[in-house]
């Protein structure tokens, strides 16, 4: 995957390379000098809300599957930082963020459908509470006539 290359999900979730914006910070965790040294973790940032290949309904849902990964401006940023090189990292952060946005873009579920239970079901339902009823009632005290 080439850096500017758009990133085409669906019809209406198309990523255009200018809306993106990379910036290479140092990654975190084990790796000794080369942590302190080199700046190869990833911070990708998708301006979701100003996007111009991206559907109303899929920027709305988009912003908010990120959750804590947007801004309050519809910006999301994702960090990346699982590799040792800038190129795998970056990788990851386009594929993640193509992952969100094709969970956005998917088609809601259809509708549930309201069911009643058949008059049977009902009446048979309506037996057993009866004979439970009586059950209860007959361990009362008994009187002696």
């Amino acid at each position: 995957m080439n850096a500017d290359d758009k990133i085409i999900i669906a019809d209406d979730a198309v990523i255009h390379p200018d809306d993106l914006h990379e910036d290479f910070i140092r990654s975190s965790g084990p790796g000794g000098q080369n942590v302190n040294k080199v700046a190869t973790a990833v911070q990708l940032r998708f301006d979701a809300a100003n996007a111009a290949g991206l559907s109303e309904r899929v920027r709305e849902r988009t912003i908010k599957l990120a959750g804590q990964r947007a801004t309050k401006d519809g910006v999301i940023v994702i960090e990346a930082g699982r590799f040792r090189t800038q190129e795998q990292n970056r990788a990851d952060a386009r594929a993640r963020l193509a992952e969100l946005v094709a969970k956005a873009a998917e088609p809601p579920p259809p509708p549930r459908k309201k069911t009643r239970p058949s008059k049977g079901a009902v009446e048979r339902r309506l037996k057993t509470k009866a004979g439970r009823g009586t059950i209860k009632k007959l361990r009362g005290r008994v009187n002696d006539d």
